[in-house]
């Protein structure tokens, strides 16, 4: 089997539950997925659904109730507290909905910081943010702070400073949640570049049908599993259980969201092809 054919991150039976006013809350049950290297994966689903709190295990904030998720091979949870903090900070690159650049540093500054934070040498963490910031278009506002940059501009920002340690992972909350429809469409652009360039396995969570159908692999979180996006979708053997293959939403709300991103595909990519025609400003 060559490193391609193994899963960067195989999920075997996690479910996760929560205590609630004395009640048990189950927001995950026997969750089965496998993530390849290099992929890009939109995770979709109604609020409440459990799709922040399948990113947050993906990202090793919380850990599950039961079963094990693997990472190259390793049962990442068995690793201590500090050695789960090594390995986001070593791993993983995270992206939210509001961006939480630090307000009296420039986005060169801010990008910088995890490499500053790191004890880096301040000149390989400076060429290093610039590189980052010429990689997602902004090499003209590097000395601006992100009160004088756009929304779009500032969450690029923050893409950049989440990719500064070169994670493997990419895991991104709503990142386009905040953002009008162009300056998304600019953000879903980005995101496909840096896969493309860079082989950052990407996994989103969005209610945003025109960001999911950028992504080639999708899935809906319906009552606490994974199931396809689009039922019988042969890109997802392998990835799920042979058994939820053909499935489809037993929520009834899941289907609108099913519908909506159909659609997107329909439209023939008009809005992120729009942005790169116009370099994705915003």
């Amino acid at each position: 089997m060559t490193e391609s054919e193994i899963p960067l991150i195989d999920i075997q039976d996690l479910s996760k539950t929560f205590r609630h006013r004395g009640e048990k809350l189950t927001v995950l049950k026997d969750l089965s997925f496998r993530i390849f290297r290099g992929d890009r994966i939109a995770i979709m689903g109604p609020s409440g659904a459990g799709k922040s709190t399948l990113l947050q295990l993906l990202g090793t904030l919380d850990a599950p109730t039961k079963g094990t998720m693997l990472f190259d091979g390793e049962d990442i949870f068995r690793r201590s507290s500090s050695g789960l903090a090594k390995f986001r900070n070593d791993q993983i690159g995270f992206v939210f909905q509001f961006h939480h650049l630090l307000p009296e540093f420039t986005a060169l500054e801010n990008v910088m910081m995890p490499g500053l934070i790191g004890r880096m040498n301040q000149k390989k963490a400076e060429d290093r943010a610039q590189q980052l910031l010429d990689d997602v278009g902004l090499a003209g506002r590097v000395h601006h702070q992100p009160g004088e940059l756009s929304g779009g501009e500032q969450q690029r920002v923050a893409v950049a400073r989440a990719l500064f340690k070169k994670p493997r992972l990419l895991l991104a909350d709503e990142p386009t949640g905040n953002l009008d429809l162009r300056t998304g469409a600019g953000i879903h652009a980005i995101l496909r570049e840096l896969n493309e360039k860079t082989g950052v396995t990407v996994v989103v969570v969005t209610h945003d049908p025109r960001l999911a159908e950028t992504m080639p692999i999708r899935v809906l979180v319906d009552e606490g599993r994974l199931i396809p996006q689009r039922p019988g979708d042969e890109r997802m053997e392998g990835r799920l259980p042979e058994a939820l293959l053909d499935a489809r939403p037993r929520e009834p709300g899941q289907m609108r969201l099913v519908e909506a991103v159909t659609d997107a595909e329909n439209v023939g990519h008009k809005l992120t092809g729009g942005a790169e025609e116009t370099g994705v400003n915003g």
